[in-house]
């Protein structure tokens, strides 16, 4: 069974589309269970994404059901794979994760980390529980797979 680095539900709360390229809308979110903050870069063409919508997010190190790593191109329909059950699926490489001090509610700063990922310019940044986030290492690959709720 492949395994998740990542599985939550998102709300997406803003989206800006004066981000650098015209078919290109940043949104940020939040986790709906875990206290996860996001900022997703999308091709607002293929993938319009609005305030208020929830999706289920999921990064994970393969698109195989059972597990093992992806090692080529295999053809479309050819394979089962987690992206068939996924409307949108991005392939990146993680490199960068860093502490961040967070100002709380109560005015008191909570450490968390940020993990940062290109997928080819399009750029996620996930910000959480350092707990939470201790499968994600420097130069792993990943896949990204959206599918609305």
């Amino acid at each position: 069974m492949a395994e998740f680095y990542f599985d939550e539900i998102i709300k997406v709360h803003q989206v800006d589309n004066q981000v650098v390229y015209d078919k290109v809308s940043r949104i940020m979110a939040r986790s709906e269970v875990e206290e996860f903050y996001l900022e997703l870069d999308v091709n607002k063409e293929i993938y319009p994404m609005l305030p208020g919508e929830k999706y289920r997010m999921v990064i994970t190190n393969t698109l195989l059901m059972d597990g093992s790593a992806v090692t080529s191109y295999f053809p479309e329909g050819k394979q089962k794979s987690l992206a068939d059950k996924f409307e949108y699926v991005m392939h990146g490489l993680l490199y960068k994760m860093s502490e961040v001090q967070v100002k709380t509610d109560d005015g008191n700063s909570d450490a968390k980390v940020a993990v940062y990922v290109s997928f080819g310019g399009l750029q996620l940044l996930l910000r959480g529980d350092p707990l939470k986030v201790h499968k994600f290492k420097v130069d792993q690959k990943l896949f990204l797979l959206l599918r609305k709720i």
